[in-house]
């Protein structure tokens, strides 16, 4: 939680030059420079250290233009809440709560509720009316366990039409290709259909590292941006490895679509979601929950795979969920069923979206092309007016369309 300026200097090292001249360049080159010392003095209770180069810091933030600022800004965030953080450790209540509602303000919301009710460093100021006050906002909107439950309901009723969903057969020539060119009847193995569906997310995973900081090649189909990222040694965000793993279950003759879990947001700053698979497994006539991202599947108490739709149902009735234990983040971070389960993706399983047409290429932008999208919306949704929402790109001339419904049965045929 306080490691924030630590991950920056290493992602800014190395990329910043010798002379600064843009107020952006200015910013991360005082990151990169300053952001060791300034993780010491944290973990040294050194607040008046801390407090100088915070002052610095916002100084140079100040200076930066608009979009320079949303690049800043959970560095913002993060930096006062860490403020706040020394001085309630030093019980200079009043400052400590200056700092926190300064990292409120930041983030219109400073909305990570769960790290707020347990982290040790604020528990001077916990018993605090103000505190209080805080925390009981801030459940509103970051309470993602219970604003999910709040979300179970849907309407089976709707009978609203949108594009069937159709999934691109395994003789399509570029999928045959890919299939070869990568040797995946080798990788999947000859086991049954859900141990090749897992073996196919395993070497996904491994084959090239996740990187949520930068978008995806241009070119968005499994070979090209496999390509890429050999070519440039970089790795792909969520949305590119699920891409990517759609397309090789598709070479296998296996169904799977993409799947944007999305968080509710009603505040309008969340613009975090993440993009998983959901695989049909023939012998268990089921879909299933894979994460390529972390190399992630779910389980129940019998050790029998779950759906994006059963994990969802469990986190909201409080029903036993089992998360294979080699799940990952890049081979580094072991993650856990309270930590991806319970938080980060009950955050994100409020809407779903998938693609109607799971197919080669699929999200390439390509000229006067149509894509359609369906979105799966609980009915405690604040906005459901719009049936169907049209965006027309003139940069790349397509038309991109979002269809809602409120109806999981439609939403999950296969």
């Amino acid at each position: 939680m306080k490691n924030i300026l630590a991950l920056l200097f290493a992602l800014f090292t190395g990329t910043y030059l010798f002379a600064q001249n843009t107020p952006s360049e200015k910013m991360e080159d005082f990151v990169a420079k300053k952001a060791e010392n300034w993780q010491a003095s944290y973990e040294n209770k050194d607040t008046k250290t801390y407090l100088k180069l915070l002052t610095e810091y916002i100084s140079l933030y100040n200076g930066l233009d608009s979009i320079s600022k949303q690049d800043f800004l959970g560095t913002t965030i993060s930096a006062n809440y860490t403020m706040a953080c020394l001085y309630a450790m030093a019980n200079n209540k009043k400052e400590a709560f200056e700092f926190l509602k300064l990292a409120i303000e930041a983030g219109s919301g400073y909305y990570d509720y769960k790290t707020l009710i347990t982290d040790p460093d604020m528990d001077n100021l916990r018993n605090e009316p103000e505190f209080q006050k805080i925390l009981a906002k801030m459940k509103e909107f970051g309470d993602y366990l219970s604003i999910l439950k709040r979300a179970g309901k849907y309407n089976l009723s709707d009978n609203r039409a949108f594009p069937a969903f159709s999934y691109q057969t395994s003789d399509n020539p570029n999928l045959v290709a890919l299939r070869k060119g990568f040797k995946l009847d080798s990788i999947a193995g000859q086991g049954a259909d859900v141990l090749q569906i897992l073996n196919l997310m395993h070497w996904v995973h491994d084959l090239v590292p996740h990187d949520g900081m930068n978008g995806n090649p241009e070119v968005k189909n499994a070979r090209s941006m496999l390509d890429v990222c050999k070519k440039e040694s970089r790795g792909l965000n969520c949305r590119g490895f699920a891409l990517v793993l759609n397309e090789c279950y598709l070479s296998m003759g296996i169904k799977s679509r993409i799947v944007t879990c999305i968080p509710k947001d009603s505040l309008k700053i969340d613009q975090d979601c993440h993009v998983i698979n959901s695989v049909y497994s023939e012998s268990l006539k089921k879909w299933l929950w894979i994460d390529p991202t972390f190399d992630a599947y779910v389980m129940n108490e019998k050790g029998e795979l779950l759906s994006i739709e059963e994990v969802r149902e469990r986190l909201i009735h409080d029903k036993t969920l089992i998360l294979n234990p080699d799940a990952n983040w890049n081979n580094q971070q072991t993650q856990t069923k309270e930590d991806y389960l319970e938080s980060y993706m009950a955050k994100n399983l409020y809407i779903l979206e998938c693609p109607a047409s799971s197919e080669y290429n699929m999200e390439t932008s390509s000229g006067g092309k149509t894509y359609n999208y369906i979105r799966l919306l609980p009915l405690d949704y604040f906005d459901q007016e719009s049936f169907k929402e049209e965006d027309k790109r003139e940069e790349s001339n397509t038309l991109w369309i979002t269809y809602k419904t409120n109806n999981p049965n439609v939403f999950w045929e296969h």
